[in-house]
């Protein structure tokens, strides 16, 4: 567990990495799926939970907040009473269950991109490769910069492996 310092201060230090650290890099630790504990120098306490509640202050202070005002007073009137071990319990499998599907979305189309994409883009590229080249061909045949094949019928015709003799 990579372990982050508190000090007096109000200046974090990151160990695993022996350096200062932000708010908003712990941030992004978190949106990394790195896992760590914040302690405070002084008193050795795990403040964790109160550093991960300052970020959420944060988020939800600028741009979209995520917590509407009917949801934080959900969470108000569920602190202390006889509901709150139950509804914690409701919030983590919902947050549980939401995590599993998005991974799971994720997973399948990042499989349907792998299995179609390349295969689908070089099949696309060959084809309009094909028509580009007819469409040059016959703006040079109207030019009469290209003198017509010998037979339009032989392009239709399928392909006998033979060459043609001159009889």
């Amino acid at each position: 567990m990579r372990t982050i310092k508190k000090y007096p201060n109000r200046r974090l230090y990151d160990t695993e990495v022996s350096r200062y650290i932000t708010v908003s890099d712990l941030r992004q630790l978190i949106v990394d799926g790195e896992e760590f504990e914040v302690v405070d120098v002084s008193s050795g306490d795990d403040i964790t939970r109160t550093v991960l509640l300052q970020i959420i202050n944060e988020q939800e202070s600028g741009g979209q907040p995520l917590f509407t005002t009917e949801i934080l007073t959900a969470l108000i009137r569920n602190y202390g009473g006889a509901t709150q071990k139950m509804f914690t319990d409701y919030l983590d499998r919902s947050l549980s269950l939401f995590v599993e599907q998005q991974q799971a979305y994720q997973n399948r189309f990042a499989e349907f991109l792998g299995q179609t994409s390349v295969g689908a883009m070089s099949e696309m590229a060959k084809r309009n490769l094909e028509v580009w080249q007819d469409v040059q061909q016959n703006f040079l045949r109207s030019a009469g910069l290209l003198k017509d094949p010998p037979s339009q019928s032989s392009k239709t015709a399928p392909k006998s492996g033979k060459k043609p003799t001159d009889d």
